[in-house]
């Protein structure tokens, strides 16, 4: 087996995707699995660690949001890459340009194709104000997955929804986590006095790029109303991103971090005590299972990894997706009772150690094999896929 990922993000790079695709792949490497990498040329000139190969194309970030990047590349130019380096699968972890190039490129070579839904396009455009392309959305992903002969998503509430919109083949391979790395054993004594809070004070934490998709208004609004009942209660945000000056405005006793490194970031959820995430634009959010395992009581939506992992009222709390009201009240009384948020904390590790990155590896790989055998099955044996 020989697998090439094409993605428009990559470590370093500070988001989910580029954190799963980075675990995954050292994981294939592990089991004996030569993986090889296309992606956009970074802006500090770098080379993938780790892969066989690697294709650099055209990079296009996003106006008005310089994180957020696409790449540019022409089937041609994929074609020779993989006549040179022929993959037995191709994992597409974009939908856009970059990745539907690599889907014509891969389909005139015969190629197996497996896609994953790494985020949702379709609610970014209520989020920027062009909900009149949320339905052309819609039906361009429709054809580009089903054009593919697997889909993975990270949840089961995802596969539903997924196929209610009319895409086939749709599996679900979760995410991992690594219970070493974030562990209540890193909470730092140090941190917490540079946030000027004492050993029995609370920390509420957020976690996550600073962008309108995240629903920092709810974010802002609940963290307001959690001081306003406990006004001893610090407040830490830790990411960045186009709205973090507003942000900073409207919560002006905060403490803004910026982005962190992996270590840091470890120690900063493992000294707060609540972690607050009101988002609805994740597939699966890492965060809320790094928070879990952190040893955090989560208040957040029922959605994504949420979902997921989260038994409400027994491992965090969790209200119905949209519902801004109970969540901002869930923040506040959960803030209220600290041998609550504590006993929810100890017990959403246990569950968050459960999501090995080794197995869901292991899974991915099963998944890789078998998109193999549908797409090279004798055609009797197999529907008509349109493209």
């Amino acid at each position: 087996m020989r697998l090439c990922i094409v993605s428009e993000t990559w470590s370093p790079d500070i988001n989910g995707v580029a954190h799963t695709l980075s675990r995954l792949s050292y994981e294939l490497r592990r089991q004996g699995v030569p993986v090889d990498v296309i992606r956009p040329r970074p802006r500090t000139p770098s080379h993938a660690t780790g892969v066989n190969s690697e294709l650099q194309v055209q990079r296009l970030a996003l106006p008005g949001y310089s994180d957020v990047q696409v790449g540019l590349v022409t089937p041609a130019t994929l074609r020779r890459f993989w006549d040179q380096h022929r993959p037995d699968v191709i994992y597409l972890a974009t939908q856009g340009p970059l990745g539907w190039a690599a889907r014509q490129a891969a389909r005139r070579l015969n190629i197996p194709l497996v896609a994953g839904w790494h985020t949702n396009f379709d609610h970014y455009c209520e989020d920027y104000g062009v909900t009149w392309l949320a339905s052309t959305t819609r039906r361009y992903l429709r054809y580009f997955h089903n054009g593919c002969d697997l889909t993975l998503v990270p949840t089961h509430q995802q596969a539903n929804t997924l196929q209610q919109q009319g895409i086939r083949d749709i599996h679900v391979l979760s995410r991992g986590l690594d219970g070493e790395r974030f562990s209540p054993a890193h909470r730092d004594t140090q941190l917490r006095q540079r946030w000027g809070v004492g050993e029995h004070q609370p920390v509420a934490l957020y976690v996550g790029r600073l962008a309108a998709e995240k629903n920092l208004t709810l974010l802002h609004e609940s963290l307001q109303a959690m001081r306003e009942v406990r006004p001893d209660i610090a407040q830490v945000i830790v990411g960045d991103g186009p709205a973090r000056a507003q942000l900073e405005k409207a919560l002006p006793d905060a403490h803004f971090t910026g982005f962190v490194g992996q270590e840091s970031l470890a120690r900063h959820y493992a000294s707060a005590d609540l972690f607050i995430f009101p988002s609805l634009s994740e597939t699966w959010g890492n965060v809320v299972a790094e928070a879990m395992a952190s040893g955090l009581a989560v208040v957040a939506y029922d959605h994504a990894a949420s979902a997921e992992l989260i038994n409400s009222g027994y491992n965090g709390v969790t209200v119905a997706a949209g519902d801004s009201t109970a969540f901002q009240q869930a923040a506040v009384e959960l803030c209220q009772h600290p041998a609550d948020y504590a006993r929810l904390g100890r017990v959403a590790r246990l569950r968050a150690l459960e999501q090995s990155w080794t197995g869901i590896a292991e899974q991915f790989l099963r998944y890789l094999h078998q998109a193999q055998e549908a797409h090279h099955a004798p055609a009797s044996a197999c529907r008509i896929r349109p493209s």
